[in-house]
């Protein structure tokens, strides 16, 4: 038969981090697309305080290669807050052990 599908269905992006003792606030996008400003706006500050109250100040932030994460802009504001951060040169762009939920979920 006949599939009928919606030409241009509802999207919902989000953003959760992940650590060894669980998981941060869930941050949903209903609209829209995430750049770097909302990125620093609205996702890094909840990174970083789910960081410091989960670990205190002993804690690394690590990202993938979205373009929202590499931006210069965004990769400055991590470097000026979090305790320590691997930046976009430091990592490497392809690495399915370093990146377990790019390839997993």
């Amino acid at each position: 038969g006949i599939r009928q599908k919606r030409k241009f269905p509802q999207k919902v992006m989000v953003w959760l981090g992940v650590c060894s003792k669980g998981v941060s606030p869930l941050v949903i996008f209903e609209n829209g697309t995430v750049n770097h400003e909302r990125y620093i706006k609205e996702v890094l500050p909840i990174a970083l305080k789910f960081g410091n109250d989960t670990f205190g100040n002993d804690w690394t932030f690590q990202q993938d290669g979205a373009k929202p994460h590499t931006h210069a802009k965004s990769q400055e504001w991590c470097a000026e807050h979090f305790p320590s951060f691997i930046g976009a040169n430091d990592w490497p762009p392809n690495s399915p052990d370093l990146n377990p939920l790019d390839y997993c979920i």
